[in-house]
C-alpha cells in the first residue's frame, strides 16, 4: 500500500502535513467591514461582530413588520393615558384640532371611533342606526374583519354587528346579527357620519350603540368623548419607545401563525410573550438602531414606491397609496409585506370600503409626494394644482396636506388643511379649480389656498367619494403639483 501510494506520487508525511494545518485566509471584506477568517470560517474574535449585525436585521425587519400593530396600540394607549377615554367609550373627533393626532386623517368628515380589549368584554354588540355611514371594525393588525354602513352587509340601513374574539365559537341566536370574527383580541370600531348637514349627523352618532353581548339585556350608553383641545399623537414613538409599545400589546394578543419567525427574531432581541423587556445593551443597541434604519426604509417604501402598480397614471406623479389588494392583506402566495408597510407607515385603518372596485361605492385615495418635476414638497415654496372639470366624485372630492414628519393633519398658522368641492372655492369659466399651497396666500384665492410651514416637507391626499367609472377607467387625469413663483 505504501508503494502504491508513493508511485502515485502521494507523500504520507505531506499529506498528515496538510491536514493537520490551517492556513491563516486573508480577511474578507463585507458590508459590514472586514471580518477576520480562519480558512473558509469566521475567526474566533468575528462572531459577536456577526451576531451584532444578526441582531440589527432583525430589529429592522421586525420594525417594518410591526408597524401596523404599534400604530394601533400607540392610538389606544393614547386615547386611554391623555385623554381618559375606557374600554369601548367613542372619541369623536370633528374639529381641526381633535383630528391633528390621527395619521392622515380626513379633514372633511367627523370621525367616531374607539378601541375595544375584548379580553375585557367578551364578545361585543355594536348597533348601528341607518343613514349615509361608512366604516367598520378592524383588528389590531389593521385588518378589516367588517365593514359597516354603506359598504358593509346593512348597506346604510343600519343593524345589529356581533364580534367575537379569537376561538369564540357563534352563540345560538347568531342569526339576528351581522357575524364578524377578529383574529386578535383588541379591536378599532369606527365609522364617519357622510350626511353634510351636521345636524342630522350629530343626530346618527347619539343612536350609536356598542355593549358587551354578556349585557345586551340591559346595555349601557355609549360614552361619546371629544379630545376638548388635549394634544394627542397617533404616530408610532421613535427608538426604544416603539419597542416598549410592541412588547405590551404583544402581552396581549394571541400569535398568528403567519408572525411566528417574527416572534422568534424579537425573542433573540429581549421581546418575548410572557416575559418582562429587559433587553441587554447590544440588544437595546441593536434595537435603537433598527428603529432607525427602520423608519428611513419604511419612508423611502412609503414615499418612493417600488413595487408594482403604484403609479396610478404612468404620465403623472400621483401614487395609488393604498396597494392592499384585499382587507385580508393575503394574496395567492404570500402576504403583501411591503404594500401593508408603506400604507400603515402614512396611514391608519383599512376597509373593503377604502378598496372598492365598484364605481359609486367607497372612496380612493391618491398621494402625491413630489412636484411634476419629481422634487420633495417643500413648506417654503409655493405651488398650484389644477383640478380639471367633473372630477369622478358622486359623493364630493377633497384635497388634503399632511407634515411628513408626523404623517398628520399640516400643523399651520391658519389652522387649515383641506380643500374641497364642499367648499366655497373659486372656479374658472369651464368648472375647472385651481388649488394653490405655500407660506402666503395668492391674492384673489385665498379661498383655494392652504398655508404651508416653511422649513418642513409635507405631502398630499386626493380623496374621491363615491369614485365613478372616470376615476377606474382613468378617462379622467389629476395635474400634477405644480411649482409656481
Amino acid at each position: 500500500m505504501h508503494g502504491l501510494l508513493r508511485s502515485a506520487g502521494f507523500s504520507v508525511m505531506g499529506l498528515a502535513l496538510s491536514c493537520g494545518v490551517v492556513a491563516q485566509a486573508a480577511p474578507l471584506d463585507t458590508r459590514i467591514g472586514q471580518v477576520a477568517m480562519e480558512g473558509e470560517l469566521p475567526a474566533r474574535e468575528s462572531i459577536a461582530k456577526l451576531y451584532a449585525e444578526l441582531d440589527y436585521q432583525q430589529a429592522t425587519q421586525a420594525y417594518l413588520w410591526a408597524l401596523p400593530l404599534v400604530s394601533y396600540a400607540q392610538w389606544q394607549e393614547e386615547f386611554r393615558d391623555k385623554l381618559g377615554a375606557r374600554n369601548g367609550d367613542l372619541m369623536v373627533l370633528n374639529s381641526y384640532e381633535d383630528k391633528l393626532g390621527v395619521i392622515t386623517a380626513n379633514a372633511t368628515t367627523p370621525y367616531i371611533l374607539g378601541f375595544v380589549d375584548l379580553n375585557e368584554t367578551g364578545p361585543l354588540v355594536i348597533e348601528l342606526p341607518p343613514g349615509p355611514t361608512a366604516g367598520g371594525v378592524g383588528d389590531f393588525w389593521q385588518r378589516a374583519i367588517i365593514d359597516m354602513g354603506q359598504t358593509g352587509p346593512d348597506k346604510g340601513k343600519g343593524g345589529k354587528y356581533l364580534i367575537l374574539p379569537p376561538g369564540q365559537e357563534p352563540p345560538a341566536n347568531a342569526g339576528q346579527y351581522y357575524l364578524a370574527k377578529s383574529e386578535t383580541m383588541n379591536v378599532l370600531v369606527g365609522f364617519r357620519v357622510l350626511d353634510p348637514d351636521p345636524v342630522k349627523g350629530k343626530a346618527l352618532v347619539e343612536q350609536f350603540k356598542m355593549y358587551p353581548y354578556a349585557k345586551r339585556a340591559e346595555p349601557s350608553k355609549t360614552k361619546l368623548m371629544s379630545p376638548g383641545g388635549k394634544p394627542w399623537s397617533g404616530t408610532q414613538p421613535r427608538g426604544m419607545g416603539y419597542w416598549e409599545r410592541l412588547h405590551q400589546i404583544v402581552q396581549k394578543e394571541p400569535v398568528n401563525e403567519r408572525d411566528r419567525f417574527y416572534m422568534a427574531m424579537l425573542a433573540s432581541l429581549g421581546i418575548e410573550k410572557g416575559k418582562p423587556l429587559k433587553p441587554t445593551e447590544a440588544q437595546r443597541k441593536a434595537l435603537e438602531q433598527g428603529a432607525q434604519m427602520g423608519e428611513l426604509i419604511a419612508k423611502a417604501n412609503t414615499f418612493a414606491k417600488r413595487f408594482p402598480g403604484a403609479q396610478f397614471w404612468p404620465d403623472r406623479q400621483w401614487d395609488m397609496v393604498l396597494n392592499i389588494a384585499d382587507p385580508s392583506q393575503r394574496v395567492a402566495y404570500y402576504d403583501q409585506l411591503w404594500e401593508r408597510t408603506a400604507w400603515f407607515y402614512e396611514a391608519v385603518t383599512n376597509t373593503k370600503g377604502m378598496v372598492s372596485k365598484t364605481p359609486g361605492l367607497g372612496q380612493t385615495y391618491l398621494g402625491a409626494y413630489t412636484d411634476s418635476a419629481g422634487n420633495w414638497l417643500d413648506g417654503a415654496k409655493h405651488y398650484r394644482l389644477h383640478v380639471g372639470a367633473n372630477p369622478p366624485a358622486k359623493q364630493f372630492w377633497s384635497m388634503t396636506l399632511y407634515d411628513i414628519d408626523s404623517r398628520c393633519l399640516i400643523d399651520n398658522p391658519q389652522r387649515k388643511a383641506d380643500l374641497s368641492s364642499r367648499q366655497d372655492l373659486k372656479k374658472n369659466p369651464d368648472g375647472s379649480v385651481d388649488l394653490y399651497f405655500g407660506p402666503t396666500a395668492p391674492k384673489g384665492f385665498e379661498n383655494n389656498w392652504v398655508q404651508t410651514v416653511p422649513g418642513k416637507h409635507w405631502f398630499s391626499y386626493f380623496r374621491l367619494y363615491a369614485p365613478t367609472e372616470a376615476y377606474f377607467d382613468k378617462s379622467w387625469k389629476l395635474d400634477d403639483i405644480t411649482a409656481v413663483k
